[in-house]
């Protein structure tokens, strides 16, 4: 979980705080200097950073041919930049990463939200803090490039907390995710169904 103090002190002052937290819970690490490298859709393992400077060396090792998150926020690195020699090791200082992360989620809000119209209700925010969350993780947003997207500016109407079925009674939810953002392989899954009463078995 989140430090309240980190969140009011770093993160985008548009987005409530609860909000912020459910971001992170579904996008990025607790651990700072958390990196994931994906090339073609698949998952490369390399070696846990101990320091901040062996995280960014690891980040320009990759960044040419591989698609390089990075931090407790999981931003995709050398967005905006012209040169991977612009990467520092404030992109893993958990403030500013927490500060850059959250000021890229605000932003793919409100390109969501201004895809549906503005919309004004609270009880549409769980949708677009859904579709905002799989744009985040895929990069696109109805064909377009959410990172590299202008913004379209404004303010999102957000709800309290993002509700889940799967919330324990009373307890911060984590949010809805489509079936198909489930990072569970479809061949890994366990079976959820109980069979043992087919064919008059008990």
């Amino acid at each position: 979980m989140l430090d309240a103090a980190l969140i009011k002190e770093c993160a985008d002052p548009s987005l409530k705080p609860v909000i912020v937290e459910q971001f992170v819970q579904a996008v990025g690490s607790e651990d700072p200097l958390a990196i994931s490298v994906r090339s073609s859709g698949r998952l490369i393992l390399v070696p846990k950073p101990k320091t901040p400077e062996e995280a960014i060396e690891i980040v320009h090792q990759n960044i040419g041919h591989s698609i390089v998150r990075v931090g407790l926020t999981q931003i995709p690195a050398g967005i905006g930049l012209k040169d991977a020699s612009e990467l520092k090791v404030d992109l893993v200082d958990p403030c500013n990463n927490l500060r850059t992360g959250t000021a890229m989620f605000a932003k793919i809000l409100r390109i969501v939200a201004k895809w549906y119209g503005n919309p004004t209700s609270e009880e549409v925010f769980p949708q677009l803090f859904d579709d905002a969350i799989h744009a985040w993780r895929t990069g696109k947003f109805e064909g377009e490039s959410v990172f590299q997207a202008e913004d379209p500016g404004g303010a999102v109407v957000q709800r309290a907390a993002v509700e889940s079925d799967d919330a324990a009674e009373g307890e911060e939810d984590n949010t809805i995710l489509k079936p198909e953002e489930n990072l569970i392989e479809p061949d890994d899954a366990g079976i959820r169904i109980d069979l043992t009463r087919i064919g008059g078995q008990k």
